[in-house]
């Protein structure tokens, strides 16, 4: 009894730390959003109640374009990422001369510091001195100066493939390590049968790289719907809010214009997005390794 006692004191005080960072650092910000979301909380002395208001004023026409600009940028950017990652691990795992230059190369994006590498890819955009323009320019695509982010379109596909320069490599070393994985029996198995490399590619990798595709299209997910340094970087949400996402529109009304509270109500909203892509992930997991098991 003594002794069942100890062991339990002794994995409380193991859980402590982990119960005071869930406690301070996750639940207490939460729950102060929560209710600050309900009030007209700014740079005034005085705050007051408002009920569901702020929330009102988020339902409108213009945060619902965010919204679906939001889900967008996030869908393909999360698409461009999977089939990229999935050809460069194909390729990384093949045997081919320089293969480990290639590993090196995809390292890169990873390494640098995520603010370097997008003031970088901003230089390269821009319209005077960037490479892009100038490239296009020398081969005589264009005729004059092409500034990426000064229009809606280009700076939307811009914010893109920065991005996806950022988040490939992850991407790529997930997809290589899961196909490493994969036990090379089957792959003997099937050559000795007459399959060929495609048809071996179609029936054993690709069905044996789906957890990890479906668990890395997730995380991906949760990751690029919450990006912010991205697209403030190089464009702070213009030109004409054309690039203005949840997270960027958020930060606008709380922090530049100081509406604190109407902040706190975008937030919130955004966390039971984030929430509802949590809750299917873990479903997803779960039923994997449900089947697995089975």
């Amino acid at each position: 009894m003594i002794k069942s006692r100890s062991s339990m004191i002794f994995a409380w005080l193991l859980l402590a730390p982990a119960i005071v960072y869930v406690l301070f650092i996750v639940a207490w910000p939460l729950v102060e959003t929560f209710r600050l979301s309900f009030t007209n909380a700014s740079l005034s002395k005085v705050t007051d109640y408002v009920g569901w208001r702020n929330y009102s004023k988020i339902f409108n026409e213009t945060f619902l374009t965010v919204i679906t600009r939001t889900f967008t940028w996030t869908f393909f950017s999360v698409l461009i990422k999977i089939l990229i990652g999935t050809f460069g691990a194909v390729l990384l795992n093949c045997a081919i001369p320089g293969r480990n230059i290639f590993r090196l190369l995809t390292m890169p994006p990873w390494i640098v510091p995520m603010a370097i590498g997008i003031f970088m890819w901003g230089w390269m955009y821009n319209g005077q001195f960037g490479m892009i323009s100038g490239l296009l320019q020398r081969f005589g695509i264009v005729d004059g100066p092409v500034a990426f982010l000064a229009y809606g379109r280009p700076a939307y596909w811009a914010t893109i493939v920065t991005d996806v320069w950022i988040g490939v490599p992850m991407v790529t070393i997930y997809f290589l390590a899961a196909i490493q994985s994969i036990p090379k029996d089957l792959y003997e198995a099937a050559w000795t049968d007459g399959a060929s490399r495609w048809t071996r590619f179609r029936r054993i990798t690709v069905p044996l790289m789906m957890p990890a595709v479906i668990t890395m299209s997730m995380l991906s997910l949760i990751a690029t719907f919450n990006s912010f340094d991205i697209i403030w970087i190089l464009t702070q949400g213009g030109p004409s809010g054309e690039t203005t996402t949840m997270i960027i529109d958020t930060y606008k009304t709380a922090i530049g214009s100081k509406k604190y509270g109407e902040g706190a109500a975008r937030a919130v909203v955004i966390c039971l997005f984030l929430s509802a892509f949590c809750v299917a992930y873990f479903r997803v997991t779960r039923r994997l390794s449900a089947a697995e098991n089975a």
